[in-house]
């Protein structure tokens, strides 16, 4: 079965889920060993712009600063959208950035990705949430859990709301930058992708909520990719109209 809602994550073009999907009333387990290794080696901890305004509330820092700081960005392959990973520190055996003797230094602003572990999430494109076991092979202590109650404990339902709403505004702008990629230039779609950083990841007040920035952001986001149609079309135009000019 494929997931949903799989964005870019770990550079795969294509996921496949092997596992059920866990209804909120299910139980499951899994050992840890509290060694932390599940913060090593790690380069498929993919970021929302909700979890970096988290990170940089907690830093008190500038988002676009939390992104070159600690960092990874790029364009995804699929999705044609911004993508940010956590990247880790080569120096301290390939690290997490935030991992301090085998505690997270931002534990209260952890991205989704890390809360959720070993569960993971799907959002489908309208809005359904499922979660699903992932393989760990740490060892260590037998944790059993519901996973309403997991979710509950790492404080999940209070944000999924806004990660909802983050997953359906990627889902929709994929489609709608696979269209312009399809008729812009170069030159225009460098500036799409300019204009979405700001307007999913980067323009934000990390002192102010992040829901109605995001909308804002999608309001001036779609106005933007309005004025680029408008200018690709004239520029279209004057091609044509150069060419006719050629011919006679």
């Amino acid at each position: 079965m494929l997931k949903q809602s799989q964005l870019d994550l770990c550079g795969r073009v294509d996921f496949t889920r092997e596992v059920p999907l866990l209804g909120r009333d299910e139980g499951f387990s899994f050992a840890c060993a509290g060694c932390g290794d599940c913060c090593r080696g790690r380069e498929d901890i993919v970021l929302s712009g909700f979890d970096l305004w988290r990170i940089a509330a907690r830093l008190r820092l500038p988002p676009r600063t939390v992104a070159r700081a600690f960092c990874k960005a790029s364009i995804g392959v699929v999705s044609r959208l911004p993508v940010l990973r956590l990247a880790p520190v080569r120096e301290e055996g390939n690290n997490c950035p935030f991992l301090t003797h085998s505690r997270c230094a931002i534990h209260d602003a952890e991205p989704l990705v890390c809360a959720l572990y070993p569960l993971a999430q799907e959002i489908t494109k309208e809005g359904s949430v499922s979660y699903f076991l992932q393989p760990t092979s740490c060892g260590g202590q037998v944790i059993s859990a519901k996973v309403g109650d997991y979710l509950a404990r790492y404080d999940i339902p209070a944000r999924e709301a806004t990660d909802v709403r983050w997953a359906q505004v990627c889902m929709a702008l994929e489609d709608r930058v696979e269209a312009l990629e399809a008729v812009f230039e170069p030159v225009f779609i460098r500036r799409v992708q300019q204009k979405l950083w700001q307007a999913l990841y980067y323009r934000y007040d990390f002192a102010a909520p992040f829901l109605p920035q995001l909308e804002e952001n999608l309001r001036g986001l779609d106005a933007e990719l309005e004025k680029l149609s408008a200018l690709q079309k004239r520029r279209n135009v004057r091609f044509r109209e150069s060419i006719e000019k050629t011919d006679k």
